[in-house]
């Protein structure tokens, strides 16, 4: 059974903004609560992708090859730095567009999202209750999706989710984590 310790590291890792909650954010701003969550199953496909394999064999495999640490934390810096321009540019209420450009963009992001390296690689134990501690997990994942797509969601009314400043903020937001990912990845 996963400890005390475990799901609250993981519920505030989650929360944390970044990337993937931007875009759930967005999303809610710009579809609704209801409709947002919709992505929900998405992101957890996506993390789920990315963490097991890291929790069951990742460390090893990263340990054995160095370049290969640094390799995958630089093409999630230029993800999120590629996610950040477009975001900045993107007209008024077309960030996560209906239909299946957005839950691309979403499912995308979230596969380089580096909490999914922090969580398959240092949350999630590698063999001893992976089942249940994965269980948690994308529990957790989807309370939080809730979370942002409602923030989101409580703009949408206000008018602040179609102004270019919101949606520019957000850019620059993935901006500074798509810098401070790639100098983590450079100086480590």
């Amino acid at each position: 059974m996963p400890t005390l310790l475990f799901c609250v590291s993981l519920a505030a890792l989650l929360l944390t903004p970044g990337p993937t909650n931007t875009l759930m954010a967005l999303a809610g701003a710009e579809r609704g609560w209801a409709r947002a969550m919709r992505l929900a199953p998405v992101e957890v496909v996506a993390y789920g992708l990315v963490t097991i394999p890291l929790a069951l064999a990742g460390e090893s495999l990263l340990s054995a090859h160095g370049p290969l640490r640094l390799a995958v934390t630089l093409v999630a810096a230029a993800w999120v730095a590629f996610l950040a321009l477009k975001l900045w540019r993107l007209p008024s209420g077309d960030a996560m567009a209906t239909g299946g450009k957005g839950a691309l963009k979403l499912f995308a992001t979230t596969l380089f999202n580096p909490k999914g390296l922090v969580i398959g690689l240092v949350l999630l134990p590698s063999q001893q209750n992976l089942g249940s501690a994965a269980a948690v997990f994308f529990a957790t994942l989807i309370a939080v999706s809730a979370v942002w797509a409602a923030i989101g969601n409580s703009m949408a009314g206000t008018g602040y989710a179609q102004a270019p400043v919101v949606r520019r903020a957000c850019a620059c937001w993935l901006g500074l984590l798509s810098l401070w990912l790639g100098s983590a990845a450079l100086t480590a």
